[in-house]
Protein backbone atom coordinates (compact mmCIF):
# COMPACT_ATOMS: atom_id res chain seq x y z
CA UNK A 1 0.00 0.00 0.00
CA UNK A 2 1.41 3.00 -0.76
CA UNK A 3 -0.08 6.94 0.79
CA UNK A 4 -0.62 9.05 -2.05
CA UNK A 5 0.42 12.38 -0.75
CA UNK A 6 1.60 15.28 -3.16
CA UNK A 7 4.52 17.45 -1.50
CA UNK A 8 3.96 20.60 -0.67
CA UNK A 9 0.10 19.44 0.41
CA UNK A 10 -1.24 19.82 4.21
CA UNK A 11 -1.12 16.59 5.14
CA UNK A 12 -4.87 15.17 6.05
CA UNK A 13 -5.85 14.53 9.24
CA UNK A 14 -8.31 11.12 9.80
CA UNK A 15 -7.49 9.93 6.41
CA UNK A 16 -5.41 10.07 2.89
CA UNK A 17 -5.87 12.05 -0.24
CA UNK A 18 -5.08 8.78 -1.96
CA UNK A 19 -3.47 5.15 -1.70
CA UNK A 20 -2.53 2.67 -4.52
CA UNK A 21 -2.99 -1.16 -3.61
CA UNK A 22 -2.41 -4.09 -5.79
CA UNK A 23 -4.77 -7.41 -4.37
CA UNK A 24 -7.44 -9.17 -3.26
CA UNK A 25 -10.33 -6.69 -3.09
CA UNK A 26 -13.11 -6.93 -0.44
CA UNK A 27 -16.30 -4.40 -0.62
CA UNK A 28 -18.47 -4.23 2.54
CA UNK A 29 -22.35 -3.00 2.19
CA UNK A 30 -23.12 -0.14 4.05
CA UNK A 31 -23.30 -1.20 7.69
CA UNK A 32 -24.88 0.30 10.59
CA UNK A 33 -24.45 -0.20 14.38
CA UNK A 34 -27.10 -2.52 15.49
CA UNK A 35 -26.00 -5.77 16.62
CA UNK A 36 -25.75 -9.20 15.37
CA UNK A 37 -29.80 -9.68 15.84
CA UNK A 38 -30.33 -5.98 13.99
CA UNK A 39 -31.56 -4.78 17.15
CA UNK A 40 -29.46 -1.07 18.48
CA UNK A 41 -27.95 -1.21 21.86
CA UNK A 42 -27.01 2.35 21.43
CA UNK A 43 -29.36 5.51 20.61
CA UNK A 44 -26.37 8.32 20.07
CA UNK A 45 -24.12 8.23 17.24
CA UNK A 46 -20.49 7.74 18.79
CA UNK A 47 -22.41 4.37 20.44
CA UNK A 48 -23.71 2.96 16.99
CA UNK A 49 -20.45 3.63 15.51
CA UNK A 50 -18.42 1.56 17.69
CA UNK A 51 -20.89 -1.26 16.86
CA UNK A 52 -20.44 -0.69 13.12
CA UNK A 53 -16.71 -0.49 13.47
CA UNK A 54 -16.79 -3.71 15.70
CA UNK A 55 -19.76 -5.24 12.86
CA UNK A 56 -17.37 -4.60 10.14
CA UNK A 57 -13.91 -5.60 11.75
CA UNK A 58 -16.25 -8.89 11.77
CA UNK A 59 -17.15 -8.92 7.89
CA UNK A 60 -13.44 -8.62 6.86
CA UNK A 61 -12.44 -11.60 9.30
CA UNK A 62 -14.73 -13.85 7.42
CA UNK A 63 -12.18 -13.05 4.27
CA UNK A 64 -8.89 -13.01 6.89
CA UNK A 65 -8.20 -9.75 6.54
CA UNK A 66 -8.88 -6.73 9.30
CA UNK A 67 -8.88 -2.84 9.51
CA UNK A 68 -5.21 -2.55 7.83
CA UNK A 69 -6.29 -3.63 4.82
CA UNK A 70 -9.56 -1.06 4.24
CA UNK A 71 -8.25 1.46 1.97
CA UNK A 72 -11.56 3.33 0.93
CA UNK A 73 -14.43 4.25 3.50
CA UNK A 74 -17.75 6.19 3.07
CA UNK A 75 -19.36 7.29 6.08
CA UNK A 76 -23.19 8.35 6.00
CA UNK A 77 -24.26 10.42 8.64
CA UNK A 78 -27.94 11.71 9.76
CA UNK A 79 -26.84 14.68 12.08
CA UNK A 80 -23.61 16.91 10.86
CA UNK A 81 -23.66 18.42 14.19
CA UNK A 82 -24.23 15.79 16.51
CA UNK A 83 -20.64 14.50 14.71
CA UNK A 84 -18.79 17.35 14.93
CA UNK A 85 -20.10 17.81 18.73
CA UNK A 86 -18.14 14.31 19.55
CA UNK A 87 -15.94 14.41 16.77
CA UNK A 88 -12.81 14.04 19.81
CA UNK A 89 -15.10 10.78 21.42
CA UNK A 90 -15.70 9.22 17.94
CA UNK A 91 -11.99 9.81 17.03
CA UNK A 92 -11.08 7.68 20.15
CA UNK A 93 -13.43 4.74 19.02
CA UNK A 94 -11.96 4.80 15.91
CA UNK A 95 -8.32 4.69 16.99
CA UNK A 96 -9.29 2.03 19.81
CA UNK A 97 -11.00 -0.16 17.16
CA UNK A 98 -9.23 0.53 13.89
CA UNK A 99 -5.56 1.18 15.32
CA UNK A 100 -3.90 3.93 12.98
CA UNK A 101 -5.50 2.82 10.04
CA UNK A 102 -6.45 5.86 7.70
CA UNK A 103 -7.88 5.86 4.61
CA UNK A 104 -9.43 7.38 1.78
CA UNK A 105 -12.44 8.96 3.14
CA UNK A 106 -16.26 11.04 2.10
CA UNK A 107 -18.22 12.09 5.26
CA UNK A 108 -21.48 12.94 3.98
CA UNK A 109 -24.88 13.94 5.47
CA UNK A 110 -27.86 12.41 4.62
CA UNK A 111 -31.64 13.17 5.42
CA UNK A 112 -32.53 10.37 6.74
CA UNK A 113 -30.85 6.47 6.66
CA UNK A 114 -33.23 3.15 5.62
CA UNK A 115 -33.12 2.44 9.21
CA UNK A 116 -35.01 4.77 11.33
CA UNK A 117 -32.78 4.54 14.06
CA UNK A 118 -29.83 4.38 12.67
CA UNK A 119 -27.62 7.76 13.42
CA UNK A 120 -24.80 6.57 10.69
CA UNK A 121 -23.90 3.84 8.12
CA UNK A 122 -20.30 3.38 6.45
CA UNK A 123 -19.70 1.46 3.37
CA UNK A 124 -16.04 -0.39 3.22
CA UNK A 125 -13.36 -1.71 0.60
CA UNK A 126 -10.31 -3.29 1.35
CA UNK A 127 -7.09 -4.80 -0.19
CA UNK A 128 -5.07 -7.53 1.30
CA UNK A 129 -1.86 -7.43 -0.92
CA UNK A 130 -0.60 -9.96 -3.41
Amino acid sequence: MRILQPAGWLRPKGYANGIEVRGRQIYVAGLIGWNAEEKFEAKDLSGQFAQLLRNLVTILAEADAGPEHIVRMTWYITDKQAHLQDIRRIGEIYREIMGRVFPVMAVVQVVALMEDEAKIEIEATAVVPD
